[in-house]
């Protein structure tokens, strides 16, 4: 009953030759180091530098077809009633250069450091949201404390963003009746948001403004925008 087992001899490339024609016939069998290393070495080789012919090839005519479904899929987008949320995502991820000086129509003003194509998302309009009955209480209080620039945004009937104390560059932006840029509320995942639009192309240290469409009253505040067709009061 017992027959001497067969030596396992090795191939030129290193490997065991079974004999049985089969290796899941012979069982298992230990490996020795030197073969473990010199495998381990070669896989490690093969790995960092894959052989000429299995190296992907960038094919020009791939990138290009590639590149204009890209572009396809983002038009898609933007003809799409969630443009304004892929807008305002890129707003986020580059916010555009702006700085803030002083301006020949009032006080400060927001001018732009780079170059701003027409209809561009510019800026948002940050402040803390207020109902009406509080923004009624902090005018008086803003007023009894000598603040006379009034940073307050209606959003809609119950909602205004106050800006005054707690706020970013946006409330520095200037009124014009001839302005570069106009203001729209979006929403975005289900809050509404005031964002600064770009009407035309904006040069670079060009100051950026918007109509502040205020209601008309019967005190009136003077307009020192200085354009054309300036109508000659805010209100």
């Amino acid at each position: 009953t017992s027959f001497s087992t067969p030596k396992k001899k090795k191939r030129d490339d290193g490997m065991r030759e079974h004999v049985t024609g089969c290796a899941r016939s012979e069982g298992y069998y230990k490996i020795d180091k030197k073969d473990k290393l010199k495998y381990l070495n070669n896989s490690r080789a093969f790995a960092e530098e894959p052989p000429a012919d299995t190296q992907v090839r960038t094919c020009p005519l791939l990138t290009t077809r590639r590149r204009s479904e890209q572009r396809r899929l983002l038009s898609s987008f933007t003809g799409s009633c969630d443009s304004d949320l892929l807008k305002f995502n890129q707003l986020k991820f580059r916010k555009k250069k702006l700085k803030f000086c002083k301006s020949h129509i009032h006080d400060w003003g927001l001018f732009a450091m780079e170059p701003i194509a027409a209809d561009e998302m510019v800026i948002e309009y940050v402040g803390q949201n207020i109902r009406q009955v509080i923004a009624d209480m902090r005018e008086k209080r803003y007023e009894d404390e000598g603040i006379g620039s009034s940073y307050m945004f209606r959003v809609d009937h119950d909602t205004i963003i106050d800006a005054t104390k707690c706020g970013n560059f946006a409330r520095f932006i200037n009124h014009s009746c001839n302005p570069n840029c106009y203001a729209k509320v979006i929403t975005v995942e289900s809050q509404k948001k005031i964002v600064i639009y770009s009407k035309q192309h904006i040069n670079v240290n060009e100051e950026i403004t918007y109509d502040y469409k205020f209601p008309i009253e019967d005190v009136k505040i003077p307009c020192l925008c200085g354009s054309e067709n300036c109508r000659g009061t805010l209100n």
